[in-house]
């Protein structure tokens, strides 16, 4: 059975670098992972149009170029994606809108096994695993659910108030403050309320940091990491192919419309 890759850098306390795709073609991921530049790769599934399908190919173009694997899941269906994604292969899952501690421990049930003594849920489906091992012995698949990386987006204004709570439940390996989410739960616009988003995102890292669990901070460029260094931070994504595609149509494409327009003199 193939080692989890990033619960292996987790173990020897090393650093992680990430990248975010929203495509379901394998092809991004090998291109990714033939940089030799990221750990471990986030399929945006929260937010791209995908299907059971495709979770095995995305995890298998991983696997081929040595790279880990993690999905981001909508909540409300976030048990049944989470549990086909580590079928399929997947590393890592990363849950979002939770509100407290409670949706937190549910959340790391779904994904923990069944098991005497524990509160998992998860058992013994027969689906590919990783390295195409459909049958492995069922002790083997337990450990196996117990390296499955849990992360959690702290992107609510009701859990960055339960903080201390949510990074007290057991299971949680990773954390993630989402300045988006959080401004809108406060009802403000995200621009007008900057150093209030930092400020709240610094109280997350630290209580992550105090707890043991590795705070993830998502940058558009390498040199927004010396902050996040300053703070204890070791684990970043590092931009998003959507984001990277809009910036490149935003500008380049109207230096190019102006372009045009001057040639055509209007």
């Amino acid at each position: 059975m193939k080692t989890n890759k990033l619960r292996e850098l987790f173990q020897k306390n090393l650093p992680t670098v990430s990248t975010r795709l929203w495509s379901t073609d394998p092809f991004f991921y090998e291109a990714a992972g033939q940089t030799g530049y990221f750990d471990y790769v986030e399929f945006v599934a929260e937010n791209a149009p995908f299907d059971m399908k495709d979770l095995p190919n995305l995890a298998r173009a991983c696997e081929l170029n040595d790279m880990g694997s993690m999905i981001k899941v909508d909540f409300e269906n976030r048990g049944y994606v989470a549990q086909k994604a580590v079928q399929a292969g997947f590393h890592s899952i990363l849950f979002v809108d939770h509100l407290n501690a409670e949706q937190v421990r549910e959340s790391v049930d779904m994904i923990r096994p069944k098991f005497p003594g524990e509160t998992g849920l998860f058992g013994y489906p027969n689906a590919r695993y990783i390295g195409g091992q459909s049958h492995i012995p069922g002790l083997q698949h337990v450990d196996r659910l117990r390296d499955i990386v849990i992360a959690v987006m702290i992107e609510k204004a009701e859990a960055v108030e339960n903080i201390e709570e949510i990074c007290s439940v057991p299971g949680v390996d990773m954390i993630q403050f989402g300045p988006n989410d959080y401004c809108l739960s406060r009802g403000w616009n995200r621009k007008d309320h900057m150093e209030e988003a930092k400020a709240a995102e610094r109280l997350c890292i630290e209580c992550a940091l105090r707890h043991g669990i590795r705070p993830r901070c998502e940058i558009g460029s390498p040199e927004e990491a010396e902050y996040y260094i300053s703070l204890g931070v070791r684990d970043f994504s590092l931009s998003d192919q959507m984001n990277i595609l809009k910036n490149f149509w935003n500008t380049q494409g109207k230096k190019m419309r102006e372009i045009a327009l001057s040639a055509s003199g209007n």
